[in-house]
């Protein structure tokens, strides 16, 4: 087993653990002083608008001056986050706390972009795939435990995942060997290509093989984002769940994650096309999301979410794959930057707009407008992966 490969991934571990501490308490942290259902989503919004705008720019610099010291730049930013979620006493200092967290949050992209560095083509999946079993393991752990030290304050859980920050800082200063070499590094500071632009964008976009790639995360994104921000506020609204609860059902859903990233994947890739992989997952995802808006009991939301965590686990690891792929080695950090951008675009207005729809118009909704969008994204999907390579293949 490839050693700087199980080094990240301990990294991705211990971060996600520190992160999924604080998901299922988000929403009860800020209502407990008093935020509506609004300025709940706006406060997850926040997060993300800042990691929009941060991610491409972090995934160019890593490729322009290394994996290493972007690293370090965005666990402290997420270290300082936490301490600020841990002192808050008022509800503007949580949003400062995931202002902060947000624009120096690069960790997955860069960790992304560090596992194509140190894997080939044949073994990219399964490192990826390796990546998600990583973050898996977190969402088990992390939102059982968040939920459970709740019952002393909102604040302990803010500190633990501190505490977790700066333990992962120390595991990357003193152990992640960098994986770009010096002649790598230097032929990119040569070229000064600029951190971001939105020509950069649009150039990706466009681009023949990276650009559905591009659009189909963009859309599942949207989707998937309605339902996991939301998520929470959902079982509040319905169930009349608390944060213990939430966190348990996460772990549930955390755990067909690790099944399917750490077992699954990589025997799945060897055998199976990768465009096929990513339309079928796509159906399983499209599945779980309308048991999500239909479902009447927590029996059933339990079945719905077993497919969803088999679809959206697998897609983000098969995706991240396909996209390394699809651009030269000089480009990956960029190129998963803008995705990661791209996703977190999706986070700026979803959250907000679930939740309005939630509280407006009721718990469902949120998962009938997912999972029309699914539907969309499983139809572009499949034209642009499988049917139109079918056609152009034919001689």
């Amino acid at each position: 087993m490839n050693k700087r490969l199980l080094n990240v991934g301990l990294i991705v571990l211990i971060d996600m653990l520190g992160f999924a501490l604080i998901i299922p308490l988000l929403t009860f942290y800020a209502d407990s002083f008093g935020a509506t259902e609004f300025q709940t989503g706006l406060l997850v919004s926040s997060y993300a608008a800042m990691q929009m705008i941060s991610a491409p720019i972090l995934g160019r610099l890593s490729d322009r001056f290394g994996r290493r010291p972007v690293f370090l730049i965005s666990i402290f930013g997420t270290f300082l986050g936490l301490l600020i979620l841990g002192f808050a006493s008022s509800l503007w200092m949580l949003f400062a706390s995931r202002i902060l967290a947000g624009l120096t949050a690069g960790n997955i992209s860069v960790a992304q972009a560090y596992i194509a560095d140190v894997t080939d083509e044949k073994n990219r999946a399964r490192g990826m795939g390796m990546f998600g079993a990583a973050f898996g393991i977190g969402f088990i752990i992390g939102p059982a435990m968040g939920g459970m030290l709740s019952v002393y304050g909102f604040a302990l859980p803010a500190f633990v995942a501190a505490t977790m920050a700066f333990i992962n800082l120390l595991t990357v200063y003193f152990w992640l060997p960098e994986s770009l070499t010096q002649e790598r590094r230097a032929q990119l500071m040569i070229q000064k290509r600029p951190a971001f632009s939105l020509n950069a964008l649009s150039s990706a976009l466009q681009h023949p093989m990276v650009g559905p790639l591009l659009w189909i995360r963009f859309g599942f994104a949207i989707a998937f984002n309605s339902f996991q921000t939301v998520f929470p506020l959902y079982l509040l609204h319905k169930f009349g769940l608390g944060a213990q609860q939430t966190g348990y059902i996460l772990a549930y859903i955390g755990v067909v994650l690790v099944a399917m990233q750490g077992g699954a994947i990589g025997p799945l890739s060897a055998r199976f096309k990768e465009s096929n992989l990513l339309v079928t997952f796509l159906g399983f995802a499209l599945v779980g999301m309308i048991g999500w808006a239909i479902v009447p009991s927590i029996t059933w939301l339990l079945v719905a979410m077993f497919p969803m965590a088999i679809g959206a686990g697998s897609f983000n690891a098969l995706i991240s794959s396909a996209i390394s792929k699809a651009v030269s080695k000089e480009e990956v950090g960029g190129m998963l930057g803008l995705g990661a951008g791209l996703e977190s675009g999706t986070r700026v207005v979803m959250p907000a707009l679930a939740s309005y729809l939630l509280g407006a118009y009721g718990p469902s909704t949120p998962g009938i407008m997912a999972s029309v969008v699914m539907v969309i994204v499983v139809v572009y999907a499949y034209r642009m992966l499988i049917a139109k390579l079918e056609v152009t293949s034919v001689p």
